[in-house]
């Protein structure tokens, strides 16, 4: 079941290195991401190097291994209650401030919040600062830095933001990553998102420039515990997924290479890719999660900026289409208009 899933799924090791931005562009980006990608349960212990792009970089301060709560109905019926593993409001108000205690006690709230946020997600409702105190409602004095915490990890793992709708009332709501419409849900009370997968692999590819072979692919893959043929708990036979789903869906394109004997498959951004999301997006998140800015990654940022004048001459060229055309309708519609005059009407009399 899904909780067993996670619970074997974090037996992952972790690994740790660092570099400085100009060894991005030094080291294959496939390379970095089959090392330091890892993809859920054991969240704390992904690491990655801060000069090297990588989505979960930094994302061991995000969820624990304990986040098998936040994937399981579990939570539907109790709202993270706070007498989880025994410990109610004066065991957890009596930690220290510091120390590993009182760090596994905020780890706990922030999958307790998680999970409530995936059962908000699912059933698209608003959510209330208010609600998610009532989650956390043995340690609502940490509460910005389990919302950060939580929002983080959901962005990371599920390719979900948690956006303030209303900073007087406190609402929030729950969007998909980079304006990504596909969220991959089934009818199930067990089925997670699986943009943040998605988005995954489009970073891998444009980081392998734009065009990655499947071998890279599943390198990483193998790495997040994602096997061809094998069911993962989260994201379900992940080669139907990448290679059919998301190939469907427009978000992929799957191709042979070309003068490969034998032959051997890559993988492209698909057209739906393109359409809802963009190159310079993706290189904000990376840059945003790795603490710099888009620029400290020169090669791919360069590639970004190509790619948004492309996307503008295209959009001048649309606007420009849409004139010539209306104008055309409207020259049309006169002409039409000139040849029914009155005096045709009095002719016919």
């Amino acid at each position: 079941m899904l909780q067993e899933g996670l619970h074997t799924s974090s037996s992952f090791s972790s690994t740790s290195s660092s570099s400085s931005p100009s060894s991005a562009s030094s080291s294959s980006p496939s390379s970095f991401l089959s090392s330091h990608f890892v993809i859920p349960s054991t969240i704390k212990e992904v690491s990655g190097a801060v000069g090297t792009p990588s989505l979960l970089q930094g994302s061991q301060r995000v969820c624990s291994s304990h986040i098998a709560m936040a994937v399981t109905p579990s939570i539907k019926s109790d709202q993270g209650s706070s007498s989880q593993d025994g410990k109610g409001p004066s065991t957890l108000q009596s930690l220290p401030v510091t120390g590993s205690l009182f760090k596994d006690a905020i780890e706990d709230k922030v999958a307790d919040l998680v999970g409530f946020l995936l059962l908000k997600y699912h059933t698209k409702e608003l959510i209330t600062k208010v609600e998610m105190l009532i989650v956390i409602k043995d340690y609502q004095d940490h509460f910005p830095v389990i919302l950060s915490q939580a929002s983080e990890c959901l962005q990371l793992v599920f390719g979900i933001d948690v956006k303030e709708l209303d900073p007087i009332s406190h609402s929030y709501v729950l969007v998909n990553t980079l304006g990504l419409t596909y969220n991959g849900m089934l009818s199930d009370d067990q089925s997670v998102p699986k943009t943040g997968l998605l988005i995954n692999i489009l970073s891998v590819i444009f980081m392998d420039g734009n065009c990655s072979p499947e071998q890279n692919i599943w390198e990483v893959l193998s790495v997040m515990g994602l096997c061809a043929g094998r069911k993962h708990f989260i994201y379900g036979e992940p080669r139907e997924l990448i290679t059919k789903v998301w190939v469907q869906e427009g978000y992929l394109e799957y191709r042979q290479g070309a003068n490969s004997d034998p032959a051997r498959h890559e993988f492209l951004w698909g057209p739906r890719a393109h359409a809802e999301t963009s190159k310079m997006k993706i290189l904000e998140l990376l840059a945003k999660i790795n603490g710099t800015i888009p620029n400290a990654f020169p090669i791919l940022y360069e590639d970004a900026l190509r790619d948004e004048e492309k996307r503008s001459q295209a959009r001048v060229a649309a606007r420009a289409s849409s004139r010539v055309r209306a104008s055309g309708r409207v020259r049309a519609t006169g002409r039409a208009r000139a040849r029914v005059t009155p005096n045709s009407f009095c002719r016919h009399k």
